[in-house]
C-alpha cells in the first residue's frame, strides 16, 4: 500500500498534491509565495549580491514547504469589494475600540462577558483562519476554539448585545470580498 494511501487512512484526510501537479491556482500561489518569502529574507539580510543566490534558495525551501502544509485554496478576491471591507473595517475597529475602552474606564456601563457560540459557513483552512483573524482584530470579540459543528466559540465583553447577528454580517462581508472557499487537491 501505498504511503500517501496510509496517511489517508490514519488521518481521515488526503495529503497536499506535490508542486507541478496542482492546477494554475497552486502556481499562482507558489509565485506570490516565494516572491513573499524572498521579500522578507531580504527585509532581514543586508542584501548583499552575493548572498541572493542563498535567499533564492531558502524561499523555495520555504515555498515547497508551506505548499505541503496548507495547500493552494482558491480565493477570488474582489478588489472594490476588499476596498470597502476595509474601510468597514477600520470604521467598526474604532467604533469597538471606543465601545470597550468607555466599558473600561466608567464603572456604570455594563459589562458581562461570557462566551457565544457561531456557527459558521466557511469551511475549515485559510479563509476560516482570515475570519477568525479578523474577529480577533475587533475589539470585544475573541475566537478561542472549535465548537459542536461549524461552531466556533466567540469570547466577548456583552452576552446581552447581538454578537452572533455581527457575526454573521460580518462573515457575510468577508465572504463577499474573498470568494466561496474552494480548495484544491
Amino acid at each position: 500500500m501505498e504511503v500517501r494511501k496510509i496517511h489517508e487512512l490514519i488521518t481521515g484526510r488526503r495529503r497536499a498534491k506535490p508542486l507541478g501537479r496542482g492546477s494554475g491556482n497552486t502556481l499562482r500561489s507558489a509565485i506570490f509565495r516565494a516572491a513573499g518569502f524572498f521579500g522578507f529574507w531580504l527585509v532581514l539580510t543586508d542584501t548583499d549580491s552575493a548572498d541572493l543566490a542563498a535567499g533564492l534558495v531558502s524561499a523555495a525551501a520555504a515555498t515547497w514547504a508551506s505548499l505541503r502544509l496548507m495547500p493552494a485554496e482558491q480565493w477570488n478576491l474582489r478588489p472594490v469589494k476588499l476596498a470597502g471591507f476595509i474601510l468597514h473595517f477600520l470604521r467598526q475597529s474604532i467604533a469597538a475600540g471606543t465601545d470597550v475602552a468607555l466599558r473600561a474606564l466608567d464603572p456604570r456601563l455594563p459589562l458581562r462577558p461570557g462566551f457565544v457560540v457561531y456557527q459558521t459557513h466557511l469551511p475549515p483552512g485559510t479563509k476560516r483562519n482570515a475570519f477568525c483573524a479578523i474577529m480577533s482584530l475587533l475589539p470585544g470579540t475573541l475566537p478561542c476554539g472549535s465548537a459542536e459543528g461549524d461552531g466556533l466559540a466567540i469570547h466577548c465583553l456583552d452576552v446581552t448585545q447581538p454578537v452572533v447577528e455581527q457575526l454573521a454580517a460580518e462573515e457575510t462581508l468577508c465572504m463577499q470580498t474573498i470568494g466561496e472557499a474552494q480548495r484544491n487537491g
